[in-house]
């Protein structure tokens, strides 16, 4: 079977199966935070329920061009999880992913809204932010696999964490970034705790507002999957660690946004870039040497 037609497959999979797993993750989400608030709680599917209501709303935007950007970034976001658990090439989905993050913020930029502009701005913070860490991460995947292949792993003996520890440990601190979690949550929170006027996202409703939900529950199964490739081994006992591992980062994740309270842009960029500089060159350094 031909790599493109493996891509392919591995796209509609993605398409199909990211949502799903994508809303039942954005339901526990909220039936946790509910319970560490001391408050009953949505049921599990609430996430379904409320992109459901968006579709059946009428289309209200400021101009036709904020959704056509939208649809491109869930487009971008669903092609980069299929290339990644397809086995394909990992730069490649990192590069993918990126594109999709400046379609949602050209998307915000389009209305010409304050708020909105204001979150593009915060986003492109959070972009620059991250950027350097996921860019580490090429590198040493790379260097610790040969090959830039996600399906290499699978050749391992014992799994690349034991070579990529420094990687792995920046990955889990901009993870909370990624998922949009307090206290990086600087754009756009999933949460109605934190701003009246909501971020990036001010100007859009209805389908469009749905395809942003979507596009984050594929997000969130995407960068699990980052997590989760560093306990794969050809040994298929690793991919039921690997679920765990993902499992429980998404807990800690959750803990995190629900104890800690947003800070300043200028503390994220600076604490990020930190830890990609010392997790990322140390690690390089050290897997250059080997």
């Amino acid at each position: 079977m031909s790599t493109a037609l493996i891509t392919i497959i591995g796209i509609i999979a993605f398409a199909v199966l990211a949502p799903v797993l994508g809303c039942l993750l954005a339901g526990l989400d909220r039936i946790i935070t509910a319970k560490m608030q001391g408050r009953v709680g949505p049921p599990l599917l609430q996430p379904y329920y409320d992109v459901r209501k968006l579709i059946e709303k009428d289309n209200v935007s400021v101009n036709s061009t904020e959704g056509v950007y939208i649809t491109c970034a869930l487009v971008f976001t669903i092609i980069a999880g299929g290339i990644f658990f397809s086995g394909g090439n990992f730069l490649l989905c990192v590069f993918v992913i990126t594109l999709s993050a400046l379609f949602f913020i050209m998307a915000a930029y389009s209305t010409r809204s304050p708020y909105a502009e204001l979150g593009a701005h915060r986003e492109i913070v959070q972009v620059m932010a991250y950027e350097p860490m996921v860019l580490f991460l090429c590198v040493g995947f790379y260097l610790a696999t040969g090959s830039f292949n996600t399906s290499s792993v699978f050749y391992m003996n014992q799994p690349i964490l034991f070579a990529t520890w420094g990687f792995f440990i920046g990955l889990v601190f901009v993870l909370t970034i990624k998922l949009r979690k307090s206290p990086f949550d600087l754009s756009y929170s999933h949460h109605a705790h934190q701003e009246l006027v909501k971020g990036i996202t001010t100007e859009m409703s209805g389908k469009t507002l749905a395809k942003v939900e979507v596009m984050h529950w594929c997000e969130n199964v995407l960068f699990l999957g980052w997590c989760g490739i560093f306990f794969v081994t050809g040994n298929w006992v690793s991919l039921i660690v690997a679920v765990l591992v993902c499992v429980v980062l998404y807990l800690f994740e959750i803990f995190i946004d629900n104890n800690f309270a947003r800070v300043k842009w200028q503390v994220m960029l600076k604490s990020a870039w930190a830890v990609a500089l010392v997790a990322g060159v140390i690690n390089t350094l050290v897997l250059i040497m080997l």
